[in-house]
C-alpha cells in the first residue's frame, strides 16, 4: 500500500478487526507507548472494533506530558533573567508550572519566549541577537534528540557563545523497564513507538520480550497500522510467544539509524531523569557531555528554585503510568480543558487527556 487512504480503508480495517476477534480467546492489556498511537486510536474509534477482552492503555510516550513541573519552573526562571530569549517548541509554552507557564510569562511582557520549529531556528535567533543570551528548550525522545545534538555541534563549529541548551530529552529503554518492573499495571503486550524506533531500532524492547516475556510490536501511525499491530500482538499472546516484531516496515529497520545514535553519543551522556508522575528513572535522561558544558544552560545558569508544586487534583501521573484513564480525573472536561489545561496531559495533541476530550466529543 502506497497511499495514506489505503491505511485508512474501512473495509480492510474491518477485515483485520474480524481476524482479531476470531483469534483472541483471553483477556489482554496492550499499552501504546506513543501519544501518536493514542490519538489514532481515539480519532478512529479503534477500540470499538476490538473484542471486549482486549484493553488498550495509554503510556508515557508524550514528551510534553512527561516533562516534570520542576523543569517548567526552571525554564520560567531562565526566561525571567534580563536579556534572555527562551526558544521552545509550541506546546511547551502552555504546560503549567508551579505558579505560571512560559505562555503566561510572555503574555505579561516579563519574558521573551519564542516558538521555534527546529533547534536551528533557536541558533539563528542567537546569531541574530549577539548581545543577548538564547536558551533552547530541548525536549523529546530519541526522535528529536539528534536534532538538538546537531545544533550544539553547529554552535561549537560557528563559535556561537550566546547560545545554550536545556536538555530535557529522555530515552525509552529505562522507562519501559520501569513500567514492566512495577506491579501497578499488568501488561500483556507493548505497541511500540514508530518514530522513536526509526532511530533506536528494536534494541529498547528486547528486555520486555526476552526477560519479561511481554510481546512487542513496533507500530506505524495510521488506523490499519494499529489494528495490524494489535493482531500481531494477539498472535504472540495466543501462541505463548514473546518477541519484538516490526509492523512499521516502511519506516523502521532492526538496527535503526546508527548515524543518528552516533551523533547523540557525541553530544550527550546518560543521566538520571525525573518523569512526571513516575519519579526519577536512572539513566533515562540525556545531559550534555562535560566538554560541551559551554553550551549547557543547566551548567551555565545555576538557579536556586523552590520545591515544585504539582497541580492540585490532577492525576496526569497516574494516566501516564497506565493506572488511570482521563475520565477518572475529577477535573477532566470541567476545570481542565484544552483551552484551560490544569495538567500537562491536556496540553499536547498527543496527551491522553486532550486526545480523549477531543475525539470522544468530536469523532472523525
Amino acid at each position: 500500500m502506497k497511499h495514506v487512504d489505503e491505511y485508512r480503508d474501512s473495509g480492510l480495517s474491518a477485515a483485520v478487526a474480524g481476524r482479531i476477534r476470531k483469534l483472541s480467546t483471553r483477556p489482554a492489556s496492550f499499552m501504546e507507548f506513543c501519544g501518536g498511537h493514542t490519538a489514532t486510536i481515539a480519532r478512529y474509534g479503534l477500540e470499538s472494533l476490538l473484542p471486549a477482552q482486549i484493553s488498550l492503555l495509554s503510556g508515557p510516550g508524550c514528551p510534553v506530558c512527561v516533562t516534570p513541573v520542576g523543569m517548567i519552573d526552571r525554564m520560567i526562571a531562565l526566561a525571567r533573567l534580563p536579556g534572555m530569549i527562551v526558544a521552545s517548541y509550541g506546546d511547551m509554552l502552555r504546560v503549567p508550572g508551579s505558579a505560571s507557564s512560559l505562555l503566561v510569562e510572555r503574555g505579561r511582557g516579563s519574558a521573551d519566549v519564542r516558538v521555534v520549529y527546529s533547534s536551528y531556528d533557536a541558533l539563528e535567533a542567537a546569531r541574530s541577537n549577539p548581545g543577548r543570551q538564547v536558551v533552547f528548550f530541548g525536549i523529546g525522545f530519541e526522535t528529536t534528540a539528534p536534532a538538538t545534538a546537531a545544533v550544539v555541534l553547529k554552535a561549537r563549529e560557528l563559535g556561537v557563545d550566546n547560545f545554550s541548551v536545556v536538555s530535557a530529552h529522555k530515552t525509552t529503554p529505562g522507562i519501559i523497564r520501569a513500567l514492566l518492573d512495577s506491579d501497578e499495571v499488568k501488561l500483556d503486550g507493548l505497541i511500540c513507538p514508530g518514530h522513536v524506533s526509526v532511530i533506536t531500532g528494536t534494541a529498547p524492547y528486547r528486555y520486555a520480550a526476552e526477560q519479561r516475556r511481554v510481546p512487542c510490536v513496533i507500530c506505524g501511525f495510521e488506523p490499519l497500522d494499529v489494528l495490524q499491530s494489535v493482531l500481531m500482538l494477539v498472535e504472540q499472546v495466543e501462541s505463548h510467544r514473546a518477541g519484538v516484531e516490526i509492523q512499521y516496515r516502511r519506516g523502521v529497520r532492526e538496527q535503526g539509524n546508527e548515524k543518528a545514535r552516533r551523533l547523540m553519543d557525541e553530544v550527550f551522556e546518560p543521566a538520571d531523569s525525573v518523569w512526571r508522575g513516575i519519579g526519577t528513572v536512572p539513566g533515562t535522561g540525556l545531559s550534555l557531555r562535560p566538554e560541551l558544558s559551554r553550551w549547557d544552560a543547566l551548567a551555565r545558569y545555576r538557579l536556586d528554585l523552590p520545591e515544585p508544586q504539582e497541580p492540585a487534583g490532577c492525576i496526569c501521573g497516574k494516566i501516564l503510568r497506565g493506572a488511570a484513564s482521563p475520565e477518572e480525573c475529577r477535573l477532566f472536561g470541567s476545570r481542565c480543558t484544552p483551552a484551560t489545561p490544569v495538567g500537562a496531559c491536556m496540553v499536547s495533541g498527543e496527551g491522553a487527556c486532550q486526545v480523549r476530550y477531543r475525539w470522544r466529543r468530536h469523532p472523525a
